[in-house]
């Protein structure tokens, strides 16, 4: 049973959210004005804070399998103070612009990019670049499909963060981030978290 103070919590978050979301869609024209406060109180009570993705690929092995569904929770407004280095996020793929992908962040604007190659320059994160990378140490930069290969990505183009991971209806826990998300996702998780349902979305 979820208890009050979470509950309470979890309100807040999801009130920050629909703010946020409210004004991403005011200030790029798709709401005007007087149709914001609607947004952001039907967001806030009929919305969500989350939602399922499968995953496929070997690129975030062990912490996440080559197959499963994700509960990941969404980011609006993806900045330095709403994601952390450390994370494991949801992402456009640079490459494939209709397709999604899963890595961990590992730097945000304003960190020095050090190459253990030498020849190459370092160079710093400008703003809104992030640099993001495969969880599996065994795979090539290539086959990776990560910062190594296609350079740093705008954080803009995350869509949220991952924050539960189920393999089998049997084999699923929730996902290792910074330890300031899993502070900030404590409540959500606690809310909506609903395991059955991600094991009957799952396409293993």
């Amino acid at each position: 049973m979820v208890s009050l103070s979470t509950w309470v919590r979890y309100a807040a978050k999801k009130f920050e959210y629909s703010v946020s979301l409210g004004w991403k869609k005011y200030n790029v024209g798709q709401i005007n004005v007087t149709e914001l406060s609607d947004a952001i109180w039907k967001n806030f009570f009929q919305g969500r804070l989350t939602f399922m993705h499968w995953t496929k690929g070997e690129e975030m092995t062990p912490i996440i399998s080559s197959g499963g569904t994700l509960l990941v929770r969404k980011i609006p407004s993806p900045t330095p103070t709403q994601v952390f280095v450390g994370d494991v996020v949801l992402m456009k793929d640079p490459e494939k612009s209709d397709n999604y992908i899963v890595r961990r962040l590992a730097a945000i604007e304003g960190y020095e990019m050090v190459s253990t190659d030498e020849k190459e320059e370092p160079f710093v994160l400008d703003m809104d670049q992030c640099w993001v990378l495969s969880n599996n140490s065994s795979l090539k930069s290539k086959e990776a499909r990560d910062s190594r290969l296609f350079g740093p990505v705008p954080m803009t183009d995350i869509f949220g963060r991952v924050i539960y991971s189920l393999r089998s209806a049997v084999d699923h826990g929730p996902v290792e981030n910074s330890r300031s998300a899993m502070i900030q996702d404590r409540p959500v998780l606690a809310v909506e978290l609903d395991v059955e349902e991600m094991a009957k979305n799952s396409k293993s």
